[in-house]
């Protein structure tokens, strides 16, 4: 049987289209997650800890249809983006900008300090937001948040901190 197109190692080939519109005419009034992992069983796909392979198969349904393929029932629901409408980071506000006019021995002891999940998350994430030249942008999965501090200082700048030669 020919590949209509394959799809994360799957070739899909005209009995599979079958088999998914068939799938589609028996549950008319289900929703799309249904129909993707109805077609999973009886492709019998599968991760390898078991679980159906659900997220993939509504892919390549997606895919299907927009290709023209196969013709899904309309959305039932539209889950909200929490990260459609996430605010800038505060500005921070540094009361004492002058410059320290040292060696940069004096500067030591410097220690990088983890602030995620602290009180220093925010003064973090604000500048960033407003010193680096990328800005700011919630990063995605897990991830470390480090600022350097001097003597209980945060060094938001390196050109801050001007040593006599």
């Amino acid at each position: 049987m020919e590949t209509i197109i394959t799809y994360r190692r799957r070739s899909v080939t005209s009995r599979d289209i079958a088999t998914i519109n068939r799938v589609i005419e028996s549950y008319p009034d289900k929703s799309r997650r249904f129909i993707s992992q109805e077609v999973c069983r009886e492709w019998n796909w599968r991760q390898p800890n078991g679980v159906l392979k659900d997220m993939v198969c509504r892919s390549l349904l997606l895919l299907l249809e927009s290709n023209g393929f196969i013709k899904l029932p309309a959305r039932k629901f539209t889950p909200a983006n929490p990260l459609a409408k996430r605010k800038k980071p505060s500005r921070v506000i540094i009361v004492d900008k002058t410059p320290i006019h040292c060696s940069v021995d004096d500067l030591f002891p410097i220690k990088p300090e983890q602030v995620r999940r602290t009180r220093f998350d925010k003064i973090f994430n604000g500048l960033v937001s407003e010193y680096h030249y990328l800005g700011y942008s919630q990063p995605v999965g897990e991830h470390l948040k480090y600022i350097a501090f001097s003597h209980d200082r945060p060094m938001r700048n390196i050109r801050e901190y001007q040593g006599h030669p």
